[in-house]
């Protein structure tokens, strides 16, 4: 049994692997202070509400939180007995890349390429809905060329409640209409609309500077809610992180 740990700045998704089914996932909040006693802990509790994720044998990170690398390494090790792939654009088998600096690339955009490719083929690019949202764009050679990086939705979110004191925080919802007809619609619109038209923007933009389309793949805690709203997202795919870890494990070993 694999498990995969896809570690963010804001959330962590973890999965297991059966060869390459999906056994169980979670999504916890990071923590920038866990030890790896803390998250042994965790792992060992959460694996143990399933049976057929009590025999872990491997353990693949990809990790944008410098200070938890270390911990969940050492957490990884106790867990399965053997050493965790770390993954990055060194360790990630077949990756191509044109980026200027390779060893920029956080490992979850690594992650997302591989899986992107795999399973859609290229060109492909893919929309990931995190503390930030990241646009990765894989061109028609199947090569990793770059990308857009901005403001998450929860992250502009709280930018905004924190700037504005007279705004009331509010749930993150999408609501009926563009015009908001009270305080709390009209951020909502804001929020929500906004974002979306922001991508469906660049990646038009993206497109006219490939000069050709690829399809667009959604993939983060906030996907599905854009699917039916946008004009060039094309597929959701919840887990295709923890696919790209299944995969640049399974290309390793």
């Amino acid at each position: 049994m694999l498990l995969v740990a896809d570690i963010g700045n804001t959330q962590t998704h973890l999965g297991v692997y059966k060869g390459k089914s999906l056994v169980c996932d979670w999504r916890l909040s990071t923590r920038a202070d866990n030890t790896s006693d803390e998250l042994l802990i965790t792992l060992n509790t959460l694996l143990s509400t399933n049976k057929e994720a009590l025999d872990i044998k491997h353990v693949a990170i990809a990790s944008v939180v410098p200070a938890l690398s270390s911990e969940w390494t050492v957490a990884a090790c106790l867990l399965s007995g053997t050493e965790p792939l770390l993954l990055t654009h060194k360790t990630a088998v077949g990756f191509s890349c044109g980026y200027d600096n390779p060893s920029e690339i956080g490992a979850d955009r690594i992650a997302d390429a591989l899986a992107a490719i795999e399973f859609y083929g290229a060109p492909v690019i893919v929309v990931d809905f995190g503390t930030a949202t990241n646009i990765e764009i894989i061109d028609k050679d199947g090569a990793f060329i770059g990308g857009i990086i901005a403001p998450g939705l929860a992250t502009s979110a709280n930018a905004l409640f924190a700037a504005a004191a007279r705004l009331p925080r509010i749930d993150i919802e999408t609501p009926p209409r563009v015009i908001g007809r009270s305080t709390r619609a009209a951020v909502q619109s804001g929020l929500t609309y906004g974002e979306i038209d922001r991508i469906d923007g660049l990646v038009l933009r993206v497109f006219a500077e490939l000069g050709y389309q690829a399809p667009v793949i959604a993939t983060g805690g906030l996907s599905r809610r854009v699917l039916d709203l946008s004009s060039t997202i094309t597929d959701v795919n919840d887990s295709l992180t923890l696919e790209g870890l299944r995969l640049a494990f399974e290309r390793m070993a």
